[in-house]
């Protein structure tokens, strides 16, 4: 994402800007604004643009900006420098879209120009007022600036404008984005977005619902202690390891929310995010092979899968942890987010193949071991759960991020909500398909359940 730093004109560096901008903004598109008090240091960066978080304001919100450090460097002088080309200032997405028409049309030469962004802060204040006495004062290098956004709801983004460039500028700096609950009460802050300030409530209730589930689970397991197979046993442990997710993501948020830090939660969640991920997919895997309940064993090529799945999620945890630590002003963050993506659908796509061997299968010995009524029962049940996977995959992954960019950023929390619905569902789907049952068809073997399964199946029909 870093502009090229060679000489060119100002209208052309301002378009270039802008489209990296808004090539920025799509990606902030994949998840909810949660702008909690941030520190960002920024050394020697050339970028024209560097978004640095999203808000969403209700009537009564406020930024505070603390910037110290800051310090220019350059192949030429930086004594003469047009200090109305650098500075912060927060725009809309869709008023980005009329500003990246201005630059194009040649009506501005610096985003900061625009009358359609909000300027919070411009360079050309460092500068000192006129000295009568003659005597130099060196320009200032910290300021102190707070915003107040009454009236002003919508979804902002803070950004800083370097139409300098090869100009290098380091700094660091410190955000913080709020919005008052009260808004006769200056001291109740709220650093949430507006479409998350319910995410804490969501992730509770779910804490609670999966933690009735895994008690039901645990229920079911002891009163069918003869009918349970080890994967029975894989099950809950993931059941359990969702619960706590959610526990520490809802005291994450909720932390964030009342005092703009999540005190050690955080750590907490990517913990059990990280074990959660891996035991899910893992799951997915072992079951799409029949393992423990079709088979004691796993083949080397179904090894093979889980030896490739495990590293990928391991992966996909440290690119989500790089993605919500460093912001979207780090250089590396795109490249981060893309890593993300592709091992994600890397995944989904891998944890497939074993639900295709096992239907292939179940398919060629429903016509040799004369067995057929019991197989074909499984293949259904497989086939079943292949179809499930694919659209629990489509949905978290496709539909989810959809709803994130047509929904109103103050019910982005709606978009959070619907994935987790679809992930409870598949849960539940998968615990009742493969629930323990002293004469379960699907778990049949016996050439006395051959009549049970033939049964079953007229009654699927």
């Amino acid at each position: 994402m870093a502009i090229e730093s060679g000489a060119r004109s100002p209208p052309r560096l301002g378009i270039n800007a802008g489209f990296a901008f808004a090539f920025v903004l799509l990606s902030l598109w994949i998840g909810p604004g949660m702008a909690e008090i941030r520190e960002m240091v920024v050394r020697s960066d050339a970028r024209s643009v560097i978004p640095f978080d999203e808000f969403g304001f209700t009537r009564w919100g406020g930024l505070e900006l603390n910037v110290s450090g800051i310090s220019f460097s350059s192949d030429s002088s930086t004594d003469d420098l047009d200090l109305t080309q650098l500075g912060f200032f927060l725009s809309t997405r869709d008023a980005w879209i009329h500003v990246l028409r201005q630059l194009q049309d040649l009506d501005i030469t610096c985003a900061l120009q625009s009358e359609l962004v909000r300027v919070v802060y411009s360079f050309d204040r460092l500068l000192p007022p006129p000295n009568p006495s003659g005597v130099a004062v060196a320009r200032a290098t910290t300021f102190r600036d707070a915003v107040n956004l009454t009236d002003s709801p919508g979804q902002f983004t803070l950004v800083f404008a370097n139409c300098l460039s090869p100009l290098r500028v380091s700094m660091d700096v410190r955000s913080a984005m709020f919005n008052r609950p009260d808004p006769y009460d200056p001291s109740s802050r709220a650093y949430l977005s507006a479409g998350a300030a319910v995410l804490p409530q969501v992730y509770s209730c779910l804490f609670f619902v999966y933690a009735a589930l895994a008690v039901f689970w645990a229920a079911a397991l002891f009163r069918r202690r003869r009918s349970i197979f080890r994967i029975h046993y894989f099950m809950l442990a993931v059941v359990v390891l969702k619960a706590l997710n959610l526990l520490c993501e809802a005291e994450d948020k909720s932390y964030i929310e009342r005092t703009g830090s999540a005190h050690g939660w955080d750590v907490l969640f990517y913990i059990f995010s990280f074990l959660k991920g891996i035991s899910l997919f893992t799951l997915i895997v072992l079951i799409g092979t029949g393992w423990s309940f079709l088979k004691p064993y796993l083949q080397d090529r179904e090894k093979k899968v889980l030896m490739a799945v495990i590293p990928l999620q391991v992966v996909a945890n440290i690119a989500q942890i790089a993605i919500d630590e460093s912001g979207p002003y780090a250089r590396d963050w795109v490249t981060w987010k893309q890593v993300f993506l592709l091992v994600d659908v890397v995944c989904c796509c891998t944890i497939l193949f074993p639900i295709v061997w096992s239907i292939k299968n179940l398919r060629e010995a429903a016509r040799t071991d004369g067995k057929a009524a019991v197989n074909l029962l499984k293949l259904t049940l497989f086939r079943q759960y292949y179809i499930v996977v694919i659209c629990y995959i489509y949905f978290t992954r496709v539909v989810v991020y959809a709803l994130i960019t047509i929904t109103s950023y103050r019910y982005l929390w709606t978009s959070v909500l619907a994935g987790e619905l679809a992930t409870l569902g598949f849960y539940v789907f998968t615990g009742y398909r493969f629930r323990p049952e002293a004469h379960n068809p699907y778990f049949a073997i016996d050439d006395e359940e051959e009549e049970a399964a033939a049964e079953a199946l007229k009654l699927d029909a």
